[in-house]
């Protein structure tokens, strides 16, 4: 239940955040049009179109879910994601924003892929119907997590120029970019091989202390909202992790009455 809300409101943050962009229309955006031939002067009337269909399925995903709208963030976030290395960025900018594809996705996979049309665009309950296997579901979740720390990570070993002026809008010199960089591909590293429910909770902290750093350097409100799912897949997989934990503590517990009873009868 928990899991379900956290990446269905996760998603639709995300997406309202990044449709705002679209009415905003933001030049870094114009690139990205390039790639696939569309001409500067088209790019600036389709934004604010982009950025209502963002808006809408971040609206309708918030206030009345259907598969429809979430097979529709997946695939798109992924592809404007891939837009990134395509115009001629970095390929750790396509992976920093693994929350925007991978949580849509794990939202996608715990309601069930759609065999039919019409369950496209039947309501999804206020709860997961547990359909596809935890185990998938708990893994898109963990290398989402990894992806992005990883991506994030390197941008800062990069000594991305943002990410530099956000941690200078605390006081930190530049010299620290790079090594926050690697500290995050060490917490991937950490995600990746031992995940735990305590180690979870510590990386949605920090992505949403980092995050907020584009608020304190003077950016709009809409790049921390954008950002949503980089919050939501660490926090959606730590009570995860922590439900499997709370189902072995109590597992053990019942053997460890049973044993002594078992023990009597001998």
């Amino acid at each position: 239940m928990r899991t379900y809300w956290v990446l269905r409101i996760g998603a639709a943050l995300c997406f309202i955040g990044h449709g705002a962009f679209g009415f905003i229309t933001k030049a870094a955006w114009i690139p990205y049009f390039g790639v696939v031939g569309i001409p500067e002067s088209w790019a600036w009337d389709l934004m604010p179109v982009i950025g209502a269909i963002d808006v809408l399925a971040g609206m309708a995903l918030l206030f009345g879910p259907t598969r429809l709208p979430v097979m529709y963030m997946a695939v798109w976030a992924l592809w404007t994601a891939l837009l990134r290395p395509l115009a001629g960025e970095s390929v750790f900018e396509a992976l920093e924003r693994a929350g925007n594809y991978g949580v849509p996705l794990a939202f996608l996979l715990l309601n069930g892929i759609p065999k039919r049309w019409r369950d496209t665009v039947e309501d999804l309950p206020a709860r997961s119907t547990a359909v596809m296997s935890e185990r998938l579901v708990r893994q898109v979740l963990q290398w989402t997590t990894c992806l992005l720390l990883v991506g994030h990570g390197a941008l800062g070993v990069m000594g991305k120029p943002v990410l530099a002026g956000n941690y200078a809008a605390i006081g930190l010199p530049p010299g620290s970019t790079p090594l926050l960089g690697w500290f995050e591909i060490l917490l991937a590293v950490l995600v990746a091989a031992w995940p735990t429910a305590s180690l979870l909770a510590f990386v949605v902290c920090w992505k949403l202390a980092t995050e907020s750093l584009y608020l304190a350097a003077g950016a709009p409100i809409w790049e921390f909202v954008e950002r949503a799912g980089s919050f939501a897949a660490p926090a959606a997989l730590a009570i995860i992790l922590g439900v499997m934990d709370q189902q072995t503590l109590r597992r053990e517990v019942s053997a460890s009455r049973a044993y002594p009873r078992a023990s009597a009868s001998h």
